[in-house]
């Protein structure tokens, strides 16, 4: 027995895997049943309890994990990732190979671009005075340029935003423009470094030995 949802006017690529109870094409307030097109690419897995809202448009090898909200009106690219129980609104341009991590809140008019990665419990917010009169003419959500990082439970203000390669991290409230490869930390988030001087592991060396701790060897705290 189906346990699942596809409204009028869905276009689904193939393959396609749908698990149970999942809802594509629901019709937001105000908009008829398959008023609005829907469509999902090749290779889409859309996980159990996953509810889409018509009107979006999403490219290939879509994955959502279960319970996940993404309301109406949307460009999503290929190989974007959205984790359990996150929140997209409507309006939102998110770009080509997007990772959104679990119980992340993506507001309306929020711009992600390709590559960028959202952590865990990471909130964007659009509304500066939320219920002040004219509010809802003047949300605009955060804008997260190509390849910046977003570190578990990140606050992000309205409008701001994060430049490329950026990496702002985890409890960081972020209330003004990040610059392009800057490491931001803390509330209200500062620089506290550059991309380029963080300590990345090292590739392996030739013959496959790697460059971590040998034997008998003991971990040193990294310096700012």
């Amino acid at each position: 027995m189906k346990t699942w949802r596809v409204f009028a006017n869905v276009s689904l690529g193939e393959p396609c895997t749908i698990e149970d109870f999942c809802l594509i094409g629901v019709a937001p307030r105000g908009a008829r049943e398959g008023e609005l097109p829907t469509r999902i690419g090749d290779g889409a897995v859309i996980r159990s309890h996953t509810v889409i809202y018509a009107g979006n448009v999403i490219g290939s090898n879509f994955q959502t994990g279960n319970k996940v909200n993404v309301r109406e009106s949307n460009q999503i690219g290929d190989n974007v990732s959205i984790g359990t129980l996150s929140v997209v609104e409507h309006h939102v341009r998110i770009g080509h190979n997007v990772r959104i991590h679990t119980q992340a809140f993506i507001p309306e008019f929020s711009v992600l671009e390709d590559g960028c990665w959202i952590g865990p419990n990471v909130v964007l917010t659009n509304a500066k005075y939320p219920l002040s009169p004219g509010v809802k003419d003047a949300l605009a959500g955060p804008i997260i340029r190509k390849g910046a990082k977003i570190g578990a439970n990140a606050t992000l203000l309205p409008g701001v935003e994060i430049g490329e390669n950026a990496v702002v991290g985890a409890g960081a409230v972020v209330v003004r423009d990040v610059p392009a490869g800057a490491v931001v930390v803390g509330n209200p988030a500062r620089v506290i470094n550059d991309v380029t001087r963080l300590p990345y592991a090292l590739p392996p060396r030739s013959g496959g030995a790697g460059r971590g701790l040998t034997g008998g060897q003991r971990g040193r705290s990294c310096k700012r």
